[in-house]
């Protein structure tokens, strides 16, 4: 019995939790790796996209839920969610036009246009907290639990309880369903092709008539929704703090790195490597150990490798790690 309250308070600390946040990293890394495979450069301010699109659709999700209206057990936010993705994809066309657009027709260099998304990043995250302020937000409201501790200790009569929140299991069902759909507009959809082909040859691509400006268009619009969804799904499920997407941008970069710039699967891949290292050399195993062993072998100490205020510390680690000795990452993407 003690095995499966081990068990349990692993899936409770480690796996469910480390899921959420590996489809979160996951949906930031694919914005990113769709940006650098077809655009050829890192976007920087990718984690301010993110914090634009969830600002956006926390000021729509308090307008509605002002006017009375909420999504019943699930978080009003997904209401408000295709408007935060309007307007984040709106700013960012925007932005192309009036700063990126200039520097691809001078067909600058991607150092030069990495530092200009810099530029971009700083603007947006002023924007971000002019409007909306540099405190925690907290706006998940609806059923908290799909699976409270309370209801699990009952049903099971188990010591250890398990808890699931509402945010994680919403997380992870809607990057399942964004990710199929992705994949399934890249493989199936002339436009789509039409993206794989200007990003694995853009001059074959343009023999072949593609249309430059629709691509990347397209690639902006695309990018603006996953940033916009892996932002508010993060959002729902910690808070919303402007500086902390910012910070956000070391592990889904070292994510998208690990499974290799350019392929989308990897980012996929390389989003749950993240967390999940992250999570295991951060988590204390006191509680799961002490279940595991004898009571005489039970350990004093927390058995914890790494404080979680060191957590991006793991990211950056294995991000030079990867550049050092596997440079295209887990699946062969592009080298920086």
């Amino acid at each position: 019995m003690d095995l499966v309250n081990a068990l349990v308070a692993f899936l409770n600390f480690v796996f469910i939790p480390g899921l959420a946040y590996g489809a979160q990293l996951a949906l930031g890394a694919l914005g990113v790796t769709l940006i650098y495979g077809i655009l050829r450069f890192s976007n920087f301010a990718h984690g301010d996209t993110m914090a634009f699109g969830t600002m956006v659709t926390i000021l729509v999700t308090w307008a509605l839920q002002g006017a009375g209206v909420t999504f019943g057990p699930l978080p009003t936010a997904l209401l408000a969610l295709p408007v935060g993705i309007a307007a984040t994809a709106a700013f960012v066309l925007a932005t192309d036009r009036v700063v990126y657009r200039f520097y691809r027709r001078q067909k600058a260099s991607p150092t030069i246009v990495v530092i200009v998304s810099l530029g971009v990043m700083f603007v947006m995250n002023g924007i971000v907290r002019l409007i909306i302020g540099v405190n925690d937000q907290n706006f998940a409201d609806g059923a908290r639990f799909v699976i409270s501790a309370q209801e699990f200790r009952e049903a099971t009569g188990l010591a250890e309880p398990l808890a699931i929140r509402t945010t994680q299991a919403v997380t992870v069902v809607t990057a399942v369903i964004v990710v199929a759909l992705l994949f399934w507009f890249l493989q199936k959809t002339r436009t789509g092709k039409s993206m794989r082909a200007f990003s694995d040859n853009e001059d074959l691509a343009l023999l072949s008539g593609i249309n430059p400006d629709r691509v990347v268009a397209v690639t902006w619009i695309i990018a603006a929704a996953l940033a916009t969804i892996a932002g508010v799904l993060y959002g729902l499920d910690k808070s919303f703090k402007p500086f902390t997407y910012f910070q956000l941008l070391l592990p889904i970069f070292a994510a998208a790195i690990v499974g290799g710039l350019g392929s989308p699967l990897g980012a996929i891949a390389g989003g749950f490597v993240i967390a999940f290292s992250e999570l295991l050399l951060t988590n204390a195993w006191k509680k799961i150990v002490t279940y595991a062993l004898p009571e005489s072998m039970a350990p004093d100490g927390l058995l914890q490798l790494m404080s979680t205020d060191y957590k991006f510390a793991v990211s950056f680690t294995i991000l030079i790690i990867v550049l050092l000795f596997m440079p295209t990452g887990l699946f062969k993407g592009k080298s920086l």
